[in-house]
C-alpha cells in the first residue's frame, strides 16, 4: 500500500475534523445548547464551537481520535492558553452577566461522543 503524502494526510485530518464537529454540534443541540458558531476565528486563534447554555458561553474544543485515551490527552497547555484568550475575546462581546466555560467533546469511531463539561479552568 502506498504511503499518503503530507498534503493527503492533512486533507484526511481536515475531513475527519469536520465530521467530528458535526457530531459534536448534534450532541450539543440534543442537550439544548444553542450553537453560536463553528470554527469561530478570533485574534488569538480558532474555536471549534461556540455555544450558549443559559447565561453561560461555552467554548468547545472537539477532539477526534482513534481511542478515548488519545482524545482525552489531545488538548495541550498551549491550546488551553489559546482557547482562554479566544474565550475572553468572545466573552467581552457577550451580554453582561454571561459566564464562560470550557468543554471538550471527544469523538471516537464506533462510540458515542463524550461531552466533558467544564474540562478546564484557568
Amino acid at each position: 500500500m502506498a504511503r499518503l503524502s503530507k498534503q493527503e494526510r492533512g486533507a484526511q485530518a481536515y475531513t475527519r475534523g469536520l465530521w467530528a464537529e458535526r457530531i459534536a454540534c448534534w450532541l450539543l443541540r440534543a442537550k439544548l445548547y444553542g450553537i453560536r458558531g463553528k470554527r469561530v476565528k478570533t485574534r488569538s486563534g480558532e474555536v471549534d464551537i461556540v455555544a450558549l447554555k443559559g447565561k453561560t458561553l461555552v467554548i468547545v474544543e472537539v477532539k477526534a481520535r482513534q481511542t478515548s485515551e488519545g482524545a482525552a490527552e489531545a488538548v495541550s497547555a498551549k491550546q488551553w492558553a489559546r482557547l482562554l484568550r479566544a474565550g475572553e475575546i468572545l466573552l467581552a462581546r457577550a451580554p453582561e452577566g454571561t459566564s464562560l466555560r470550557f468543554d471538550v467533546v471527544q469523538v471516537v469511531p464506533g462510540r458515542w461522543p463524550r461531552h466533558i463539561k467544564d474540562a478546564w479552568r484557568p
